[in-house]
């Protein structure tokens, strides 16, 4: 039936063209099957169709939700908008769909009048890199990963997508000042010339604001709204629910005396002079203080431009939990391992700004003692050989398989005690925690490869746990950046200097 209809509609639509559209009526109705608004006048070139990054693109129908009409899909997410352009163009162009409400063509590109956005300034450490990485803006020309401190903060980026029209402000032109409840000016900060509301954030925020003044000083909040100096981030906003945070326990000197001694609270419940020794441990004050909006979760009693988060060398960096044991919170991965220390940077980093993770203290550098056995799945486990590949010696197989890796505890590490395995250099936690390390003497080669620069070495001169599990001679020398950054991390090692 879906297909007699369509027929039918082709065939109307065309004998329509063909009288030169002598008849809007009957026109209008084609191009919307619930009589939606007429055609609109405007062509094709003046609408910003976007790209045909969609899942659906290319697929006969329009799933832009910005159009509508007999060429437009069924069902319509607005992920989609400016993703479907091949579709969307031919349906416009052939009549099938028009813009919904009759929207004018500009306005789809841009939402937001761009004179009326605070851009801020480029004071992002990510700032200038062809992407735009304030998280009040999204589409193609994103950045993937966002974080708030980077709010206002990559103006030059983020200006010239929206120009571009390949970011739009995330639900753009929804909030209004008439819409925000300011509330009253009971605060005790109010009229102080700073908005310590702390729904809101920008230059004209107050430093510190505490949830004890949501709604609270509505003079000053609203003069800096209508400046444009604050954003209203939502009414929704809290620094964190208390089921986010890991208050600890009653361990300190100082529990259960009415007042919060964690440093990584403050505010008027807090108490006048707090120690680290004190993290995670008066949870009871605390927790009560946080509950009645007397104090507010601030992160780690350290400064947190002075924790030395490493580098992201961890099997398990970047995967988007902390993994460093210097670290606790719901932000931090539930198994830890002591082979992480310091290697798992923009995780744990990303966790502190966001609240969710807190710097406990701890020296960056590794225990050599902390080597990760496995277990014993192989299938050669428990056969008096050791058959990971990550020990050499007698009481080694013949034939050690990338397969096996962490998957023969038992027998290797039986082995190693007897002295007849020992732990290859390059797999050891002390080799690992003595990184960066020199590769001037190394001749890399190029990056001709066709594995080049997918972030393992395939160079067959190397071995290590940052090499590829295939290596082939044909890529010798061939894959010179991703071989360079592994041996500088301590990753892998030539295999002439295992030894």
């Amino acid at each position: 039936m879906n297909a007699f209809q369509k027929l039918v509609g082709g065939a109307a639509l065309a004998l329509v063209l063909a009288a030169g559209l002598a008849a809007p009526a009957m026109a209008q109705k084609l191009d919307n099957k619930k009589n939606g608004p007429a055609v609109t006048t405007s062509s094709s070139a003046d609408i910003d169709f976007g790209d045909d990054s969609s899942q659906w693109s290319n697929d006969g129908e329009c799933d832009d939700p910005r159009f509508e009409g007999a060429g437009s899909a069924s069902e319509l997410v607005d992920d989609d908008i400016r993703k479907d352009a091949t579709d969307c163009r031919t349906a416009f162009e052939a009549g099938t769909v028009t813009l919904k409400g009759g929207t004018d063509p500009a306005d789809v590109a841009i939402a937001t009048p761009i004179d009326s956005i605070d851009f801020g300034d480029d004071s992002s450490e990510w700032a200038k890199d062809g992407e735009c990485d304030d998280p009040r803006f999204e589409g193609t020309g994103s950045a993937d990963e966002t974080v708030d401190a980077d709010l206002r903060k990559d103006a030059t980026d983020c200006k010239a997508a929206y120009q571009a029209g390949t970011v739009t402000l995330k639900d753009a032109g929804t909030t209004t000042t008439a819409a925000i409840d300011f509330g009253d000016n009971s605060s005790e900060w109010a009229n102080d010339g700073e908005c310590d509301d702390p729904r809101f954030t920008g230059t004209g925020s107050a430093a510190e604001t505490l949830d004890a003044d949501i709604r609270k000083d509505a003079a000053d909040c609203k003069t800096a709204y209508d400046a444009g100096t604050v954003t209203f981030v939502g009414d929704d906003m809290t620094a964190m629910t208390t089921p986010d945070i890991d208050f600890g326990d009653n361990s300190s000197e100082w529990a259960n005396d009415g007042e919060c001694d964690d440093p990584r609270f403050t505010g008027t419940g807090s108490a006048a002079e707090t120690l680290d020794v004190d993290i995670l441990k008066d949870a009871a004050d605390c927790q009560a203080a946080y509950d009645a909006g007397t104090v507010t979760f601030v992160g780690g009693g350290t400064d947190v431009a002075a924790i030395d988060y490493g580098d992201d060398t961890s099997q398990w960096a970047k995967d988007g939990e902390c993994d460093d044991p210097r670290f606790s919170g719901t932000g931090v991965a539930n198994e830890l391992l002591d082979a992480d220390i310091a290697h798992d940077a923009t995780d744990c980093r990303a966790a502190v700004e966001a609240g969710t993770a807190t710097f406990n203290g701890g020296a960056t550098t590794t225990p050599v003692a902390a080597f990760d056995y496995g277990s014993d799945w192989s299938k050669w486990a428990n056969d008096g050989e050791c058959d990971d590949l990550r020990f050499m010696g007698e009481g080694t197989d013949k034939k050690l398989l990338t397969d096996d890796l962490y998957g023969d505890a038992t027998d290797c590490q039986t082995l190693e005690a007897e002295g007849r395995v020992t732990i290859r250099k390059v797999y050891s936690p002390a080799y690992l925690a003595g990184a960066p390390y020199d590769s001037s003497h190394v001749d890399f080669g190029d990056n001709t490869s066709d594995y080049a620069n997918d972030e393992r070495c395939d160079d067959p001169r190397f071995e290590g746990p940052g090499a590829a599990s295939v290596l082939l001679e044909s890529d010798e020398m061939h894959d010179e950046a991703d071989c360079k950054a592994a041996y500088e991390a301590g990753q892998i090692i030539l295999i002439s200097e295992a030894e």
